[in-house]
């Protein structure tokens, strides 16, 4: 059954935690898995999570503090001392040792490292905070299994279990040559079938996936999510191998851009969450909310220029809202097919092609939905023309919308800029304000007023 934070569990955390007992309070907090731990100690005081953290195992609290979210585990961490911290940083693999160090200040990072008492994992820490945090190195862990393409079968098995006692999961077995650069990946089945005294270099499959140290950890994303891979080497540009990835940490990196596109879409310009202070929300949402203002302006600057029309076809007024949300909608609609396409770099052949597309497809969509406007002013009984003119017009705002919400994702693409910025507020204010303009310049040709 799955975990769940329920009030008369935290009532019994509470009342342990309220005895003082230490073992007591070890015993309760032992039985649970460190992800459970993490959520339950978010829902405690500072002081009441510290007390458990420094109780319980560095083992087991490792796994909690890198599970706890990042605002708690700073409050917790600046209650620990450089000591207490390189102990939990020793249990952790390296990727998930040098994510935490980074989250503190300079001069601490320093006092913890240094406190570590594994020299050599000190170092490999050292070396992965060097690295952008959003690049394969960043990503990247330095434990893992690598075996000498000289070495024997019999050698080999002997240096892989010595080697795997340092690595919490074994996903590929990889090759290198004398000078560390990677030759290939080794099959199990091949090693357990080959003779004792056979080579390595004899049995390993070259065909292996890689990234660059330096390349970006959306594209890593990609190329593991290409081809289901479980875990990816690291290696620089004369391919001498580095570390891993392991898909853990490219779930998170989905996760977190999925995030901020689905902030950007919804017109929040940076990374907030919902217990930020007041100024950091505002900060975030205001920029695109300016922006709306000023399209709604421009939208009423529109209609005050055709305000004699207005006052002879007042129905006109009545449809405004319809044009200005059809042309919203399809616009939303069509870049958000497109960013999802970006994202998963299935947007294929030429702008024009596409642009195209969007054309017939909004033809047929424009047609199906002024029918039905048609449909809706013969009831109403209003004049063929001005129902004809409706329809035209909408018609006319969907194919346009379509076209901007197609064109605008991909230029932004083209030109470096997260495309996610498109499926917002920015294409459904543009989209407004080109609906009613164009619903107003058709309504005069067609009306003549």
């Amino acid at each position: 059954m799955q975990f769940k934070i329920t009030n008369e569990l935290l009532e019994e955390v509470h009342a342990v935690i309220e005895t003082a007992n230490d073992e007591q309070v070890f015993a309760f907090f032992n039985e649970y898995h460190h992800a459970d731990i993490a959520d339950i100690l978010e829902e405690l005081s500072l002081e009441q999570a510290t007390y458990v953290i420094k109780l319980l195992d560095s083992e087991k609290t490792s796994d909690v503090l890198i599970e706890l979210d990042e605002d708690d585990r700073e409050r917790i961490l600046k209650n620990l001392s450089a000591k207490e911290i390189a102990e939990e940083i020793e249990e952790l693999d390296t990727d998930d040792a040098a994510d935490m160090i980074a989250e503190l200040p300079e001069e601490r990072q320093e006092n913890v490292i240094a406190q570590i008492e594994d020299e050599e994992h000190a170092a490999e820490i050292k070396e992965l905070l060097a690295y952008d945090e959003d690049t394969a190195g960043g990503l990247m862990a330095k434990e893992l299994v690598k075996v000498n393409e000289n070495w024997t079968v019999t050698q080999c098995v002997k240096e892989m279990r010595e080697q795997a006692a340092e690595v919490t999961r074994v996903h590929s077995i990889y090759v290198v040559d004398d000078n560390n650069i990677l030759k290939g990946r080794l099959s199990l089945k091949d090693l357990l079938v080959a003779p004792a005294r056979g080579k390595i270099k004899d049995i390993y499959i070259p065909k292996v996936d890689y990234v660059y140290v330096d390349e970006d950890d959306e594209e890593v994303a990609k190329v593991m999510q290409k081809y289901d891979l479980e875990a990816i080497p690291v290696v620089d540009q004369e391919k001498h191998l580095l570390g891993r990835i392991t898909i853990d940490d490219i779930v998170d990196v989905i996760k977190i851009e999925a995030e901020k596109d689905y902030q950007l879409a919804a017109g929040i310009t940076q990374e907030v969450e919902a217990d930020d202070s007041i100024f950091e929300l505002t900060k975030a949402r205001l920029p695109w909310l300016v922006l709306g203002l000023f399209g709604g302006l421009g939208s009423v600057f529109i209609m005050g220029g055709y305000e004699e029309a207005l006052s002879t076809y007042k129905e006109l007024f009545f449809f405004t809202p319809l044009i200005a949300a059809m042309a919203g909608n399809v616009g939303v609609q069509s870049s958000a097919i497109i960013v999802q396409g970006l994202a998963n770099d299935v947007v294929k052949g030429s702008l024009l092609q596409r642009l195209l597309k969007e054309v017939g497809l909004s033809l047929i969509n424009g047609i199906a939905l002024g029918g039905l406007v048609i449909i809706f002013g013969y009831i109403m009984q209003y004049p063929a023309s001005f129902t004809f003119t409706i329809a035209i017009s909408m018609l006319c705002v969907i194919i346009i919308a379509a076209l901007v919400g197609t064109f605008v994702p991909i230029i932004l693409d083209k030109r470096g800029i997260d495309p996610a910025i498109a499926t917002g507020p920015f294409i459904t204010t543009s989209n407004d304000i080109f609906g009613i303009f164009l619903f107003f310049y058709i309504a005069k040709l067609m009306l003549g007023f």
